[in-house]
């Protein structure tokens, strides 16, 4: 397939589930801060490469930079600053004393979900998470570059696109359960 058509199936199956502004908004905020609930103790683990330190918090920024260049390399490169600013905040975060890091980490990664489940809610729709969660895990950091971009107003014709593949997935859907 080639990589704009499998951009824009992957954000269509994406997008279908995230049409509430609500939903949206709580993603944009949850979705980064599970992600900096995850990379909070992954950078704890890592190595020295002269006088730079290499943690699994760059190994998975890097992975998942990695697989969106398949998809996209703008906004691939776009997540690969963000994830790395992240990886930032998150040594700050995991550097301090006791038991705060982790705390710090549990409250990002549960609350970021919990909100994100709120999101659906309002949605009145079955997040992705439970229908394909590796799917869900990989998409959602992505997803939520490509809504700065729309946010932004920039690659409109793309989002175009997707809406309308929604809308069809829609009528198509409809009229089966209609006919069937």
């Amino acid at each position: 397939m080639q990589a704009e058509g499998k951009l824009r199936d992957m954000l269509t199956g994406y997008a279908a589930s995230h049409q509430h502004p609500f939903n949206i908004f709580v993603h944009m905020i949850g979705i980064p801060t599970i992600m900096l609930g995850i990379l909070i103790p992954l950078t704890w683990a890592g190595f020295e490469i002269g006088e730079f330190r290499l943690s699994l918090a760059h190994v998975v920024i890097a992975g998942f930079s990695l697989f969106y260049l398949t998809l996209d390399v703008i906004f691939a490169f776009a997540f690969a600053v963000g994830g790395y600013l992240l990886s930032l905040l998150a040594v700050k975060l995991g550097a301090y004393p006791g038991n705060t890091g982790w705390l710090i980490a549990a409250a990002c990664f549960f609350g970021g979900y919990i909100a994100q489940f709120i999101g659906h809610a309002v949605e009145k729709s079955m997040p992705v998470l439970i229908k394909h969660p590796i799917q869900a895990n990989l998409a959602a950091p992505f997803f939520t570059v490509v809504e700065l971009f729309k946010l932004a107003g920039l690659r409109n014709g793309l989002f175009d696109s997707v809406q309308e593949q929604i809308e069809l997935r829609r009528h198509r859907d409809a009229g089966s359960a209609w006919h069937g």
